[in-house]
C-alpha cells in the first residue's frame, strides 16, 4: 500500500476498493462504518488507507450510529461516507432524513443484496431503488448514482462526493453485488485531472447577520458555515426557520421543505447523468442500470443483428429520475422494456411518465438477468417469437 491519497495509473480491483480509492481521490475526510457483506470491503480498504494520509476511519458500533456519525463529520467540515448494505441501509433512513432537513452533505455507500430481512447476503440485488428515494419519512429529495463497472464505481464516488457538496445533500451511490465483488481495470487520474468541488461559503461576517439557512441563489442552496468557523451555527431535525432554530409554524414548515425538494429538481439537469445505445431510431426502447445494464446492452446487441429496431437508455443516476429523457425517448417508441433485478420498482416509475406500453424482464435477486433473457422479451414485443 501507498501513502499517496491518489494511486494513480492502471489497476485491476473490484468495485468496492474502487468506491474507495474514488473516496480517496475525493479527498474523504472521515468515515465512519460497521461492516456487511458485501459491502465490506469498501470500509476494510479505507481502514488500511485513511490513515496513511491522517485522515479519520471509525468503526462505529452500528449502522444508525455510523450514519449519525458522517452528519456530524460533514457539519464540522470534513467530506464524509459511509458504506452499508441491506438491513443496513434501512437502519440509516432516519438519519438519512436528519441529513437531508439539516443539509448536511455526505454519502452513503449501498452495495445492494437480495432481500428482504437477512435475504441473500453474498449475493446480488437491485431492489433498494424504491427505498433510497422513499425511505426515510417526510417530504424530501436525494441524489443516487448506479455504476455498471468497477472503473465508474471510482468516479461516480468522486461524482457523488460533489455532488453532496454542491446541493447540501446526501448522496447515494447505488451499487449492486456483481459490481462490488466484479474486477476489471479501473484507470485512476493524475490528481490535478480529478474535479472537486467546494461547498458554497458564507460572504458575510461571522456578525450575528448570516443566517445558515438563507438561500439567496437561484440554485435554492444556501452557503453553509461549518462548526468551528466562528459563526453562529444551529442545527436540528426539527423544523426551523432561515437562522436555524425551531420554528414550528405551518408556513415556515411548507417553506422549508419545499426548498429542500425544489433545489434538487431546479438543478436535476445538472444532475442527472444517463448512456444512450442505439436509441437514434428505436421503436424499442430498454431501460436498465448497475450490471443489469450490462446484460441488456449484449442483448440489444443480439437483437440489432437480427433486424430489430431496439436501443438501451442506461440510467447513471436513479434519482432525480430523468423524466424528460424518457418523455422525448416516447416521442418516437412503441414499448418500453425495463430490465431490473427486482419484482418491479424502476418499471412503475417509467409507467407514471409514458402512454406506451411498459413490459418488465425482472428477477427477485441473487443472480443477473441474463441477455438471453432480456432477448427474448425484446423479440415477443417484436412479434418474433
Amino acid at each position: 500500500m501507498s501513502n499517496r491519497r491518489v494511486l494513480t495509473g492502471n489497476h485491476f480491483m473490484n468495485g468496492d476498493i474502487a468506491t474507495a480509492e474514488g473516496a480517496m481521490a475525493a479527498r474523504i475526510g472521515f468515515f465512519a462504518g460497521y461492516p456487511i457483506t458485501p459491502s465490506t470491503e469498501v470500509a476494510e480498504r479505507l481502514a488500511r488507507r485513511m490513515p496513511e494520509v491522517g485522515d479519520t476511519f471509525i468503526q462505529m458500533e452500528d449502522e444508525l450510529a455510523s450514519m449519525a456519525a458522517i452528519i456530524g463529520g460533514s457539519l464540522a467540515g470534513k467530506r464524509s461516507m459511509t458504506a452499508t448494505s441491506g438491513p443496513g441501509i434501512s437502519l440509516m433512513m432516519e438519519n438519512l432524513g436528519l441529513a437531508a432537513m439539516m443539509e448536511a452533505p455526505c454519502v452513503v455507500v449501498n452495495i445492494q443484496r437480495g432481500g428482504p430481512s437477512t435475504g441473500l447476503p453474498t449475493l446480488a440485488g437491485q431492489s433498494d431503488i424504491m427505498q433510497a428515494r422513499w425511505g426515510s419519512h417526510g417530504d424530501y429529495r436525494i441524489i443516487a448514482y448506479s455504476p455498471w463497472s468497477p472503473q465508474e464505481a471510482f468516479d461516480l464516488t468522486v461524482l457523488s462526493f460533489n455532488m453532496a457538496d454542491r446541493y447540501r445533500v446526501p448522496t447515494l451511490l447505488l451499487a449492486d453485488e456483481v459490481i462490488g465483488h466484479m474486477v476489471e481495470r479501473v484507470v485512476i487520474p493524475e490528481e490535478s485531472e480529478i474535479e472537486h468541488w467546494e461547498r458554497k461559503k458564507p460572504t458575510k461576517p461571522p456578525n450575528g447577520r448570516f443566517k445558515p439557512f438563507e438561500a439567496l441563489d437561484d440554485d435554492l442552496v444556501p452557503p453553509i458555515a461549518h462548526a468551528g468557523e466562528g459563526y453562529k451555527v444551529h442545527f436540528t431535525g426539527l423544523t426551523h426557520d432561515e437562522r436555524g432554530y425551531p420554528d414550528m409554524t405551518p408556513d415556515t414548515h411548507q417553506k422549508l421543505v419545499t426548498r429542500l425538494v425544489e433545489k434538487i429538481r431546479v438543478n436535476a439537469d445538472d444532475i442527472i447523468r444517463t448512456e444512450d445505445y442505439q436509441l437514434d431510431d428505436a421503436k424499442i426502447v430498454l431501460i436498465s442500470f448497475g450490471c443489469t445494464a450490462r446484460s441488456a446492452r449484449r442483448a440489444v446487441r443480439d437483437a440489432r443483428e437480427q433486424g430489430i429496431p431496439v436501443g438501451l437508455l442506461r440510467m447513471i443516476s436513479i434519482w432525480p429520475f430523468p423524466k424528460k429523457i424518457i418523455k422525448e425517448l416516447a416521442s418516437n417508441a412503441d414499448t418500453f422494456i425495463v430490465a431490473e433485478m427486482n419484482l418491479g420498482q424502476m418499471s412503475r416509475e417509467v409507467e407514471r411518465h409514458v402512454s406506451q406500453p411498459v413490459v418488465g424482464v425482472n428477477h427477485a435477486g441473487g443472480e443477473m438477468i441474463s441477455p438471453e433473457k432480456i432477448l427474448k422479451a425484446i423479440k415477443e414485443v417484436a412479434g418474433d417469437v
